[in-house]
């Protein structure tokens, strides 16, 4: 006789393979069934975003215990916390709450080395596992709006800059100029440490609404909020001068205000007249 045995999640069985004597093929025999039930756990825990420096707070939660042992291991895989108990040499790491059903630790001052992941483990037969992935956040530094030209004229094209120094995850960087928001392009960069630089470039041409409108470098990041730069955009301006002895019109940079209107006064007379030049007059060069 040749046998074999299948066992399966809840029960076992052997089959017998018994041979022909004519024909040598094996027939199948279930045997008797003996049925045990495994206690099923649900050991479940979360990922952690948390900022450098910070507190960062692990749970290892189950369902349905039966008294069998939760352990929180590191990403070397170096026993933290053992029930209520810590092995590791690691003051940061503190007991928060220790149940039959949940084992919470925190991680205080957290550091870029923190990073990785923790395993939640239960010793049953065999042991259970939940992998929670922790994340460092390293905010970026102080943005800075660079621009190209000392001097922005009416008409002419300029270019800004904006960078975000060293964070992680990458920032994003967006651009508004007053209400508007304009599309920049952005460079990201990736440094030895892990640490990332994103550079916006932003290019528009310079219009005479633009004097006195703040420009804004918006930096979005998950370790941040409300993270940006301000620029007041000084403009100067084209107006043309006309004399009236030659009626040409030149055209010249002066800076803002821009005049909207001009008076012309006739000095060759006793009672000289006066003549009203409007902004659309100087603008049309008329």
């Amino acid at each position: 006789m040749c046998w074999n045995t299948f066992i399966s999640q809840t029960s076992w069985f052997r089959i017998s393979l018994i041979p022909d004597q004519w024909t040598g093929c094996c027939s199948l025999l279930l045997h008797s069934v003996s049925v045990f039930t495994l206690s099923v756990h649900n050991l479940v825990t979360d990922n952690v975003s948390v900022v450098e420096g910070e507190t960062a707070i692990i749970s290892c939660r189950v369902k349905n215990n039966d008294d069998s042992v939760i352990q929180l291991l590191n990403p070397n895989r170096q026993t933290i916390y053992f029930r209520d108990m810590r092995p590791l040499k690691d003051a940061r790491f503190q007991l928060v709450n220790f149940s039959d059903n949940e084992l919470r630790v925190s991680l205080s001052n957290v550091s870029l080395s923190d990073e990785g992941r923790y395993v939640c483990q239960l010793y049953t037969d065999p042991p259970q596992e939940a992998y929670a992935d922790v994340t460092v956040l390293i905010p970026p530094g102080n943005p800075i709006i660079e621009a190209r030209d000392d001097v922005l004229n009416e008409g002419n094209e300029t270019e800004m800059t904006c960078s975000a120094i060293s964070s992680k995850p990458a920032a994003n960087i967006r651009w508004m100029k007053g209400n508007k928001e304009l599309p920049g392009k952005p460079k990201v960069e990736l440094s030895y440490d892990r640490m990332y630089t994103v550079t916006s470039r932003l290019t528009f041409t310079v219009s005479r609404e633009d004097d006195g409108v703040p420009l804004r470098c918006i930096i979005d990041h998950p370790a941040v909020k409300d993270f940006q730069a301000q620029k007041y955009l000084e403009v100067q301006c084209k107006y043309w001068s006309w004399t009236r002895t030659n009626k040409t019109t030149t055209p010249r940079v002066r800076p803002l205000e821009c005049p909207t209107s001009t008076l012309w006064y006739r000095l060759d007379s006793t009672r000289p007249f006066c003549v009203s030049i409007t902004k659309k007059d100087l603008e049309s060069g008329t």
